[in-house]
């Protein structure tokens, strides 16, 4: 990636490389930073809840910043947090480089940490996926600083369905009135 002159050599999943642009195009990628003795390794991701599930895979014992890139590549988030919220071992265990045991250790591990995220829950059908790093991160931010509680506020824009061409105002109005009943 080239910022403003300066080169950096970001590793992506595969998911996050089928949507860059062309060759020159401009691009936004969520960073994060992996700090070794010897090296330092930055690791880019098209969506905050790709990172942010990327942080929460690195955080179990023995999967390390490469393979947590590599899960990404081969399962969609939404995918992948439906699999260790139900214990699908045989479906974690089909992802490269994760054999059964990794697979137990990874849903004795995340599981609730999953659940409190909500990247299990599925995208509904014509709207926005859970977490999309803009709209609906947005205006739940916004209800939990009118003083909603934030498991309130991801009960009701999880209920709601969101049009893709959707702006804040609309939502957030949504949202409001839900909260209001």
């Amino acid at each position: 990636m080239d910022v403003n002159g300066v080169g950096y050599r970001v590793q992506i999943p595969f998911s996050t490389y089928y949507d860059l642009p062309d060759e020159g195009g401009t691009v936004s990628l969520n960073i994060y930073t992996n700090v070794k003795e010897d090296t330092i390794s930055l690791f880019g991701f098209r969506t905050l809840a790709e990172k942010n599930f990327f942080q929460l895979l690195i955080s179990v014992s023995g999967i390390g910043p490469k393979m947590g890139k590599d899960i990404l590549s081969n399962i969609q988030v939404a995918e992948l947090g439906q699999a260790i919220v139900r214990g699908d071992l045989a479906r974690l265990s089909a992802i490269p480089g994760i054999g059964r045991k990794t697979a137990e250790r990874l849903v004795l591990e995340l599981k609730d940490k999953v659940l409190k995220l909500d990247a299990s829950r599925p995208t509904v059908e014509g709207g926005l996926p859970p977490h999309s790093p803009g709209l609906q991160d947005d205006v739940a931010s916004a209800l939990v600083n009118l003083g909603y509680k934030e498991a309130v506020v991801n009960k009701a824009l999880a209920e709601m369905i969101i049009p893709p061409d959707a702006t804040m105002e609309t939502v957030l109005k949504q949202a409001l009135k839900r909260l209001m009943k």
